[in-house]
């Protein structure tokens, strides 16, 4: 393991010299910013009043002995009995934890635009978060304590699975062995209908003896796998919609290879969620169809859609977006990673403009980056578990999920990031030109269903209320009818919500005021799930019951494999 900084590796230190190790290396990082001097003078004497109660308190506990322990500590990092009995160890937690809180109310008060500040935070997150003494074996009286019972057969565990580890290229957040994509994960039974460079169709085995005549096409984000909707018969959205008598096909997103590093936005538009409307329809014998589209996926659509649009088509009854942005005014945390200089970096590394041509974003690089975002949950506590204490995680599909990385091609990565996330285009009327057509999502005549989850930090719920005025087509079928609900925990969690489980609410509000916050004053919690209210919503979409089909796909688009298809195993 790495060195930790002086201030949690001396656990004994004298609070002056903790806090001056603690704090040099972020003193340098912050030169040239400014901090206001009454500011930083409070805290300077909070910290050493406190720092000084700390080391009074330890000096206290050892002249007694050190037999009473400690009262447990509020982070479940130091929360074990074993952190509190020991005096060094507690004393250990107990500075890091006020060192860390003062670099964050430092970082707190820097003077700059929000933009930097946020950086700031980030950067200093990420540094308290790694130079945490729960990291450290010799630091770690946890790890210490297993390594001694089991005679350092914990020690050499640990060690195999960070070798392990290294060969895969990540941090293992789950026992990946016990996962098998299309044996117990990505199991409702269905058939592949129709290939593409870009992407299989399937289209799943129905469930119910009769099924609505409009049949539903989801598309998921193509920066993951497709199972993340068809975890579990349990958790799987999929396997639900079926259930509810709708006929549906899912889209699996080939993971690319160096054959597809000149692939761009337009190709992703044009051979993705147009040409998987255009099968839909075909099979199905239906001119309007429903939709949903899942993250990215969900801005894949909504373009689509636009572009067809402008080419006087209206394929799609309604649409639906699961944690969806499409005005990217407010990207959450993703926005510290963002500006001109970062996304020509990318162009110059990634694009047309790389030396050599461009070349593909590889998965691991997203999956790593996304991790990060929540490090304690995502990486440091599997680093803990897996290399200090040579316990194997527990097997959790969804872990597996995030695992199973996806690459994507250069040029198509830099469009995205500087058209939307950047310069944020996508939801100015005409602004972008895709396959050759103007883009005004307002031109799409269909009812929209947009969920948003309350604690995503992805996309932020705010911003997929945001979307609310961008969709009301201007001679839509049923121009009032857009509905938005809110869902209670995260980007992922939130949306694989099953009503069986009766975990978590979500709120509804009939209204659309102009601000996410005045719609949340005016809605109304229902505990639960929400995918019975988006149910009963698509039903009144699907159109009458007809017999369901005996046999998937049609004359012309006849099943070439079951589900879930070839392109879905292919890993980074």
């Amino acid at each position: 393991m790495t060195d930790k900084p002086s201030a949690t590796a001396i656990p004994l230190a004298g609070p002056t010299q903790a806090m001056g190790a603690a704090f040099e290396g972020i003193f340098k990082s912050m030169a040239g910013l400014e901090l206001p001097v009454p500011r930083v003078a409070q805290i300077q004497a909070d910290y050493l009043r406190r720092a000084g109660e700390i080391w009074n308190q330890s000096l206290h506990r050892l002249q007694a002995g050190g037999a009473a322990p400690s009262a447990p500590l509020p982070d479940r990092r130091f929360g074990s009995a074993d952190w509190a009995a020991n005096p060094a160890a507690a004393y250990t937690a107990q500075m890091y934890l006020l060192n860390a809180g003062t670099l964050m109310q430092m970082a707190e008060s820097v003077e700059g635009d929000a933009k930097t500040k946020a950086r700031i935070r980030f950067a200093v997150q990420q540094w308290v978060d790694a130079a945490s003494p729960s990291n450290s074996l010799a630091l770690n009286p946890d790890a210490m304590k297993k390594a001694i019972e089991t005679k350092g057969a914990s020690l050499a565990a640990g060690m195999r699975l960070l070798l392990g580890d290294l060969r895969k290229g990540h941090v293992s957040q789950t026992d990946e062995s016990v996962f098998d994509v299309g044996r117990n994960v990505a199991t409702t039974e269905g058939s592949v209908v129709f290939e593409n460079e870009l992407f299989q169709l399937i289209e799943y085995k129905p469930l119910t003896a009769k099924v609505h005549e409009r049949p539903m096409l989801f598309v998921p984000p193509c920066i993951n796998k497709y199972y993340i909707l068809d975890l579990q018969p349990e958790n799987s959205v999929i396997r639900y919609t079926v259930e509810q008598g709708h006929r549906t096909f899912v889209v699996s997103w080939r993971n690319p290879d160096d054959s597809m590093r000149h692939t761009t936005w337009d190709d992703y538009i044009d051979q993705g969620p147009v040409a998987a409307i255009r099968t839909v329809q075909a099979i199905s014998g239906q001119q309007t169809i429903n939709t949903l589209g899942f993250c990215v996926g969900g801005t894949l659509l909504s373009t689509a859609l636009a572009v067809l649009a402008a080419q006087g088509e209206q394929p799609a009854h309604s649409v639906t977006l699961l944690t969806t942005l499409l005005d990217f005014e407010n990207t959450g945390i993703l926005d510290i990673f963002i500006d001109e200089a970062s996304v020509k970096l990318r162009d110059m590394t990634l694009g047309e403009q790389a030396p050599g041509g461009p070349r593909m974003l590889e998965g691991k690089e997203l999956a790593t980056t996304f991790s990060f975002l929540r490090p304690n949950d995502l990486v440091w506590n599997y680093v803990v578990g897996n290399y200090l204490k040579g316990e194997t995680p527990p097997p959790l599909d969804l872990l597996y999920w995030n695992g199973d990385s996806t690459n994507l091609p250069g040029p198509m990565y830099c469009w995205y990031l500087r058209h939307t996330y950047l310069r944020n285009e996508l939801k100015q009327p005409g602004k972008l030109r895709v396959c050759g057509q103007p883009v005004d999502l307002g031109a799409i005549e269909a009812p929209f269903f947009v969920y948003g989850s309350r604690e995503d930090h992805i996309v932020p719920w705010a911003a997929a209320y945001a979307s609310m005025p961008l969709v009301k087509g201007p001679n839509a079928r049923r121009p009032n009818d857009r509905t938005f609900v809110l869902g209670a925990s995260g980007h992922i969690a939130g949306v694989i919500n099953p009503p069986a489980k009766g975990k978590r609410s979500h709120w509804t509000n009939t209204s659309l005021p102009a601000s996410a916050d005045g719609w949340l004053a005016g809605a109304t919690e229902h505990p639960g799930s929400w995918w019975p209210t988006w149910s009963a919503w698509l039903e009144g979409h699907g159109g009458k019951l007809v017999n369901a089909p005996k046999a998937p796909g049609s004359a012309r688009f006849k099943a070439i494999e079951p589900a879930p298809g070839r392109y879905v195993k292919v890993k980074v």
